[in-house]
């Protein structure tokens, strides 16, 4: 497939996709403040959302600021993750980003890529859905194991590297788009291109993905 053909692919997809998932553009990670996004999606490492907004629901009731989290022991936050995976890693570096948060970044969730990096267990992907939903900035494309799939399967990438396929799915889609493209890759993939099994018959992309099992 050409350059041009490419990308008039990930226009199509795009557009179809808008119309089956209009509503799930957004992140379902319940929260209030860009802290609560940034703690809840580090919560959400290997662990469904769901259950992340069930522990976060009791967390910041507790604790609602990083200067909050900042005076505890990732010990304390235990009994508020421990049904999630991780859990251990997760708080301590809940309580070590908001020590940092404090220090370095005067009680403010940091606006930029570098500044989110910077904290422990802050990697691109989290970096990414702070940045476009707690604060409108398209830095980059969120990849989760959905968006791995979905990329693969639609042909649009050939590697499970995240950063690659992100790479590569910021030259397809419009900057504007970005942290859309994201979410209707999650929402397709939760619905119908899970990673144990595709349902084409039922996908809305089944008449041009290069991987449906639907002909004609």
């Amino acid at each position: 497939m050409k350059a041009s053909e490419k990308k008039d692919y990930a226009r199509d997809i795009l557009r179809l996709l808008k119309t089956r998932y209009a509503d799930e553009m957004q992140t379902s990670l319940e929260h209030a403040n860009p802290w609560e996004l940034l703690v809840a999606t580090m919560l959400s490492a290997q662990s469904q959302d769901k259950q992340v907004n069930k522990v976060t629901a009791r967390l910041f009731k507790a604790y609602k600021k990083p200067a909050d989290f900042a005076r505890l022991d990732g010990r304390e936050l235990y009994r508020f993750v421990r049904s999630l995976g991780l859990y251990r890693n997760k708080a301590k570096n809940i309580v070590s980003a908001a020590e940092i948060i404090e220090t370095e970044f005067k009680g403010k969730v940091p606006k930029t890529m570098a500044g989110l990096t910077s904290l422990p267990g802050v990697g691109r992907k989290t970096a990414n859905v702070v940045l476009s939903n707690a604060f409108g900035i398209n830095e980059g494309i969120a990849i989760d194991t959905h968006c791995i799939t979905v990329s693969n399967r639609l042909g649009l990438a050939r590697t499970r590297d995240p950063e690659k396929i992100e790479a590569k799915l910021v030259k397809l889609f419009p900057r504007k788009e970005w942290s859309n493209v994201s979410h209707l890759f999650i929402a397709l993939g939760r619905d119908t291109c899970q990673a144990k099994a595709k349902h084409c018959e039922r996908c809305v992309l089944k008449r041009m993905c290069v991987s449906s099992t639907v002909k004609g």
